[in-house]
């Protein structure tokens, strides 16, 4: 069993007045007006670790940073171990949106450190989740499975729907990722079901997107743009600039699977202006990986091709996304044995032949 979702970042006053659903402009409008009136170090750190939370999820990286710096000092201030444990959480999850893992890592430790010295049961469950969510992104399923798995364990035995909805798509994408497909659908449509009893739209437009994904690497493409475009509409609603950039990319993929190149391209290309706004190199590496694909089955010179992928392959290197890392290398694998295909008509350079179309 769980109850409705809520939003344990929000605390305070703020806790009374928000909910998991509010718009982030709402929230960051709340939060400045609360830190304003703030009367206390305590009621200064809550109100900035609302705003840090909004700037971050509208994609507004600079504001963000400054936000959870000052809800740490705050906190400290305060000598509220809990308050500091919260604010290094928002900070460590903001570096890993901005593809600064090393630092992720660091700040979501010491977050879980703090959590523990304050006795803060959520925060050091959300840390912990922080930490294992990096080591999926760089790919590393062997060492933070079984913490996924500790996790979405804790989440139902408490009923938080929020968490659970989160840990389930997270060990959802590490099965779709490894071409366990079937297992993949059945978690992610989970934690659909989860996300709409618990009312977590957040959730919910995240969910959508993973059963999108895996229903166009089954084929079905018309459902899994109908599954996205619902949840851009979540995701619009919300605010939430991250998960509609990612949603976009996602409909790149799916048009590309769907052999509709040019279309992937023109919103690989969307989706890749988004993520450069917000400062966010993952997104932007693996927009880039798409653009270049569709570019490629396109007519695109293979040595202009090529060049491009290594210098996403550097990229994806320098972040530590294995995963994208190895989808380079396979591309670019199978872009060298085609070689030898013949080009299609017009499709050539001075240089080199295009590559050639799938067929």
């Amino acid at each position: 069993m769980y109850g409705k979702a809520f939003a344990p970042e929000y605390q305070g006053e703020l806790g009374a007045e928000l909910s998991v659903n509010s718009s982030y402009e709402d929230v960051l409008a709340a939060a400045r007006r609360a830190r304003g009136a703030a009367g206390t170090p305590g009621d200064a750190a809550r109100a900035a670790l609302a705003e840090a939370e909004a700037g971050r999820r509208l994609g507004r990286v600079a504001e963000a940073e400054d936000a959870w710096r000052a809800s740490y000092r705050s906190a400290r201030a305060a000598q509220d171990a809990a308050g500091m444990a919260w604010a290094l959480w928002s900070g460590g999850t903001l570096a890993r949106q901005c593809g600064r893992l090393a630092l992720a890592r660091r700040l979501l430790a010491a977050a879980v450190a703090f959590a523990e010295q304050g006795g803060d049961r959520l925060a050091h469950g959300y840390a912990l989740a922080g930490l294992a969510e990096t080591g999926r992104i760089q790919g590393d399923y062997e060492a933070v499975a079984e913490l996924h798995e500790e996790l979405l364990a804790q989440a139902r035995a408490h009923g938080e729907a929020r968490h659970m909805v989160w840990a389930m798509s997270g060990i959802a994408q590490m099965h779709r990722n490894k071409g366990e497909y079937e297992k993949a659908l059945e978690l992610f449509e989970e934690s659909v079901r989860i996300a709409e009893g618990a009312d977590d739209v957040r959730g919910l437009a995240w969910s959508l997107r993973g059963v999108a994904d895996v229903r166009s690497v089954l084929g079905e493409t018309a459902e899994a743009l109908r599954l996205l475009s619902k949840g851009e509409a979540l995701c619009r609603g919300l605010d939430l600039a991250g998960a509609l950039a990612y949603n976009h990319k996602m409909r790149g993929n799916v048009l590309y699977r769907a052999r509709r190149y040019e279309e992937a391209a023109a919103v690989y290309r969307g989706a890749l202006e988004e993520f450069r706004a917000m400062s966010e190199p993952r997104g932007s590496a693996l927009a880039r990986l798409g653009l270049v694909k569709s570019r490629a089955r396109t007519g695109w010179p293979y040595d202009e091709v090529v060049a491009e992928l290594d210098d996403v392959e550097r990229e994806v290197t320098r972040i530590g996304l294995r995963h994208a890392r190895d989808m380079v290398r396979a591309f670019r694998a199978e872009l060298s044995a085609g070689r030898t295909a013949v080009p299609a008509p017009g499709a050539t350079t001075r240089r080199s032949p295009a590559v050639p179309a799938r067929s």
